[in-house]
């Protein structure tokens, strides 16, 4: 992305080698108690809207709120149509919105595409956070043949309007680990402008060859990229951060967990999937001990000295 780094990296090294892993000093709030995972939230002026991935019933599940604590309810199914590419029974994973300038929202998302069924990123459109979204175009936005799939899309705007997306790409256990990238979008958000950029990798044994959905905040002076390692499926599954002086790197991993089911005193089973907003960190996970639903869970965060702090 061409991105001039303004502080070295060894500085941001040494600021976050030592983060201590992190505390809950609240329970964390169930906000979903039905199967509601990968959650995307978006605050609007009208309320809150959080999307998640498909269920039995819906391709892209929708759920709003007049508050981010709630009540909230789950309000149907956000994507209108199945893309062309797609296959109609394949799923339809981890999706993200975001209001571009002239006002249109854009619902991100993952799906398998017909001729191969590799995981690919789309995208559709609509007028109103709640849709339905239209497909947008009769092709994947990112489909990576080396990457053996992509998934989990996330946008970030800067503090200067420009607009990203984040994914992550599967990698193989014959090739490169999964990896989380990022790619300048146009006005538009549906077109690329320049090439992408890796942020990081699984590259730590506790990532189990995995590292997955992607989401930046911006503080004072680093950009803070929180991503999920681990099998999704295994109590193991937790949340993780790195930290960076701008967004195209380089990102130094914390050490140490911050979500995670023992540091969460069990009261949530595998929390992932995380994203940050207005204050909150949402993020799903097991619900009634099995491993057929996920719930949406939060806490409150903040980030004295540009560093995350639950509660």
């Amino acid at each position: 992305m061409g991105f001039k780094s303004l502080v070295p990296v060894a500085a941001v090294a040494a600021a976050f080698a030592m983060a201590p892993e992190a505390a809950a000093v609240s329970a964390p709030r169930l906000l979903i108690n039905q199967d509601f995972p990968d959650p995307d939230v978006v605050k609007t002026a009208s309320g809150y809207f959080a999307f998640a991935t498909g269920t039995k019933t819906t391709r892209i599940a929708l759920a709003t709120a007049a508050a981010a604590d709630g009540p909230w309810r789950v309000a149907g199914d956000a994507l209108g149509a199945v893309p062309a590419w797609a296959k109609p029974d394949g799923g339809f994973w981890a999706p993200d919105v975001t209001q571009l300038a002239d006002g249109t929202f854009v619902l991100y998302f993952a799906a398998a595409q017909t001729a191969g069924g590799e995981m690919c990123l789309g995208a559709a459109t609509a007028r109103k956070p709640e849709g339905p979204y239209t497909p947008a175009g009769g092709r994947p936005l990112v489909c990576e043949p080396g990457d053996h799939g992509d998934i989990d899309p996330q946008t970030f705007v800067d503090a200067d309007g420009s607009r990203y997306l984040l994914y992550k790409s599967d990698g193989a256990a014959t090739g490169p680990p999964s990896a989380i990238w990022a790619q300048k979008l146009q006005a538009d958000g549906r077109t690329f402008a320049g090439p992408r950029t890796e942020l990081l990798r699984a590259d730590l044994t506790a990532e189990k060859s995995v590292v997955e959905a992607p989401s930046v905040v911006k503080t004072g002076s680093r950009y803070l990229l929180f991503y999920s390692a681990d099998t999704f499926e295994s109590t193991g599954y937790h949340t993780c951060y790195a930290a960076a002086p701008t967004l195209g790197g380089a990102f130094v991993k914390a050490d140490g967990r911050f979500l995670s089911t023992e540091l969460l005193g069990g009261k949530v089973d595998a929390p992932g999937g995380a994203d940050v907003v207005d204050g909150h960190i949402f993020f799903h996970g097991w619900l009634g001990g099995g491993r057929t639903a996920r719930g949406l869970y939060s806490l409150p965060i903040t980030f004295p000295g540009d560093v995350p702090q639950l509660g």
